[in-house]
């Protein structure tokens, strides 16, 4: 199993032993987790839960008064392009 694979997966247990409810999709270019976020959730949880995002490349939370709190993670299953580099510290 890929490291990222494995990354992601981890996420996801550690999201689940904090009383989330995870969601994991493969993408081409990465692998994301997502999870409902009670208001319910206690300050310990919380600090579980954002240990465990961040662990990925990317993470953020979607709050909103129709949809609620949505806790997502992403990542990077390929490693990212730097593009041409041009000289020493100067990349586009």
């Amino acid at each position: 199993m890929p490291a990222s694979e494995l990354r992601a997966e981890g996420i996801a247990a550690r999201l689940s032993a904090a009383g989330l409810t995870p969601r994991v999709e493969r993408h081409q270019e990465v692998t994301s987790i997502e999870a409902e976020v009670p208001e319910s959730l206690s300050a310990d949880s919380w600090r579980e839960v954002l240990e465990a995002v961040a662990e990925a490349d990317r993470f953020g939370l979607l709050a909103n008064s129709l949809n609620g709190r949505t806790l997502w993670a992403a990542v990077r299953t390929v490693a990212p392009a730097t593009g041409d580099v041009r000289e020493p510290g100067r990349q586009r």
